[in-house]
């Protein structure tokens, strides 16, 4: 493979890696929810045998088993701010992006699953993979996830302002066009940093001649290269989606 490619899978790659927080928080939160606890609401928990005295008060056996004496009971969102936060993310679209990063990710391993499994398994293996895959990870996950993180960093003031904002004509236009945008963008910046990438490693080529058959042919005086160059990946859906909420500050 040529290194233009291997740069342009790398920068592909770390788009996608964006997506991963979120995700992990929300398969992190999932898996907590209804674990059992070590004791019982009123039942002490089994302890090793000790002094029958102690000074302790009575109440201290109902403390929940596994908060520590001196850590701060979770914050529980209130109701209004986390239907406000939802109309936001509605609004702007980023509802979606479970959806969307679940299908992206079914379709890379599509790709890879064609690869490497008979053609005649494909379907059925891709069956099973999307009915596991959807029960595991699911896009309304991602978007309970996503309300915690809007609510960790933007006060009751702040969603409200970004709503009225969003439901004016321009923020409405905004989010209409920040996709298409941030596609360009992204495209634009892939492109002169692979090039600039490119530049320096041909310049290292004397020192390094080892890394010579790695590079694609250089441009001809015309300004095209004999081997066209793939195109830049484009943007993740996470990527668009998380660009489109941001504030400027």
């Amino acid at each position: 493979m040529k290194l233009r490619t291997g740069l342009i899978t790398f920068a592909f790659s770390a788009a996608v890696a964006c997506a991963g927080p979120a995700l992990a928080q929300s398969a992190g939160s999932r898996g907590t929810q209804g674990a059992p606890p070590h004791a019982q609401p009123g039942v002490a928990a089994p302890r090793p045998a000790q002094a029958p005295a102690t000074n302790q008060p009575a109440k201290a056996p109902s403390q929940t088993p596994t908060q520590s004496p001196n850590q701060a009971p979770a914050e529980r969102l209130d109701p209004a701010k986390d239907a406000a936060i939802r109309h936001l993310m509605d609004i702007t679209e980023v509802s979606k992006m479970g959806d969307n990063i679940q299908a992206y990710i079914t379709h890379q391993v599509q790709e890879a699953v064609g690869r490497t499994v008979a053609t005649e398994k494909v379907d059925k293996f891709m069956s099973t993979f999307s009915t596991k895959f959807s029960a595991t990870a699911t896009p309304e996950a991602v978007t309970d996830a996503m309300v915690k993180i809007y609510a960790k960093n933007f006060s009751m003031e702040d969603i409200q302002g970004l709503i009225q904002f969003y439901e004016t004509p321009l923020g409405k236009r905004v989010v209409k066009s920040m996709p298409e945008i941030s596609e360009q963008s992204q495209r634009v910046g892939v492109e002169m940093d692979q090039n600039a990438a490119l530049t320096v490693l041909r310049g290292m080529t004397n020192d390094y001649p080892e890394i010579k058959p790695m590079l694609p042919p250089e441009e001809g005086p015309s300004g095209s290269s004999s081997a066209p160059a793939p195109a830049p990946a484009p943007a993740t859906p996470s990527t668009n989606a998380a660009r489109k909420a941001a504030p400027q500050k």
